[in-house]
């Protein structure tokens, strides 16, 4: 997996010399919590925390709210919720668009991380559909995937119901016989890795990376068509002459956004959230402490505040000293 920066200088590092280490920002209220959204996998509860531990370091108190993906920019519209820190752009509503041109919203910066989405599958699972990666090898053996609940057609775990439906899209898309059977949460996700893999059984998922299952269960995406633009608003584009989404999934940018008076309420606290980065390296080991090895996301978090302050200190002294 690639890593966002390969040198020894950390994203952090490197977004608060960016700032050339200007005069301090004004703390503002202070004394109000800042409320931080908790949306539904654990890689986004370590970016949050890791962003709490920062302005609790300047000296803000925080609260985390706990939110749908999808439906948490209404409450941060109006000021209920004040930053979101992981918004993946291939799941972001239309709703989050709409609250943004209106100026209802702001957008703070990307976090950093390099990401992927696709269909994928642990990797034993090519002996069990000969042809894969290669997409068409899922039109031949299907069957091979269904369920009781599923039958005729293979089943395909897909993202959970309040993640959107990217999976079942690109199902129609390509005109594959497989039916999309939303995931209950990024638990369910990770079980259905793990009871394949040790069942050999044959799984097709929606999944991401960074994540550190990808390595855990040696999870391989399947190929398909490049996702360009036109693929989601031309049917004519693609193998399928009559649909869209008849392709991979776009690029994805993971992205920071807030509540838009708050950089009037708390301006040190917006230059740290906007400035605020994140690595691969330094995301997915905490992620992989907190899901494989149990523990939680507080103490996993500290530890690593704890021993990597020259990743993320200079950028709360830029903002406060």
């Amino acid at each position: 997996m690639k890593t966002l920066i390969k040198t020894g200088v950390s994203a952090l590092a490197v977004a608060a010399m960016s700032t050339g280490f200007a005069a301090a920002a004004d703390m503002g209220a202070k004394d109000e919590p800042i409320k931080l959204a908790i949306n539904e996998w654990t890689g986004q509860h370590v970016t949050t925390h890791v962003a709490a531990g920062m302005l609790r370091e300047a000296g803000y108190e925080v609260e985390f709210v706990t939110a749908g993906m999808l439906n948490q920019f209404q409450a941060i519209a109006d000021g209920d919720i004040h930053a979101t820190l992981e918004i993946w752009s291939s799941n972001v509503s239309d709703q989050y668009a709409g609250l943004k041109d209106a100026g209802k919203l702001e957008e703070l910066s990307d976090l950093g991380l390099n990401a992927r989405e696709g269909i994928a599958y642990p990797a034993h699972v090519a002996d069990l559909c000969p042809g894969l990666p290669a997409w068409e090898a899922l039109k031949d053996c299907a069957m091979n995937f269904a369920t009781a609940e599923t039958l005729p057609m293979g089943r395909l775990v897909d993202y959970p119901a309040d993640w959107g439906t990217p999976g079942a899209d690109r199902m129609t898309g390509l005109e594959l016989p497989f039916k999309a059977v939303p995931a209950g949460s990024e638990g369910a996700l990770i079980a259905e890795l793990r009871a394949s893999t040790e069942k050999k059984s044959p799984l097709l998922i929606t999944f991401w990376q960074p994540h550190w299952a990808m390595s855990a269960y040696d999870v391989k995406f399947v190929d398909l068509p490049a996702g360009e633009d036109a693929c989601f608003s031309d049917p004519a584009w693609g193998p399928n002459p009559n649909a869209i989404n008849d392709c991979d999934f776009a690029a994805s940018r993971i992205f920071k956004a807030g509540w838009p008076g708050m950089k009037d309420k708390w301006p040190a606290a917006h230059e740290i959230l906007v400035n605020y980065a994140l690595a691969v390296e330094d995301q997915q080991p905490m992620m992989g402490a907190v899901d494989v090895d149990g523990k939680g996301v507080e103490e996993v978090v500290a530890a690593w505040m704890a021993a990597n302050e020259g990743k993320w200190k200079p950028v709360v002294d830029a903002a406060t000293k």
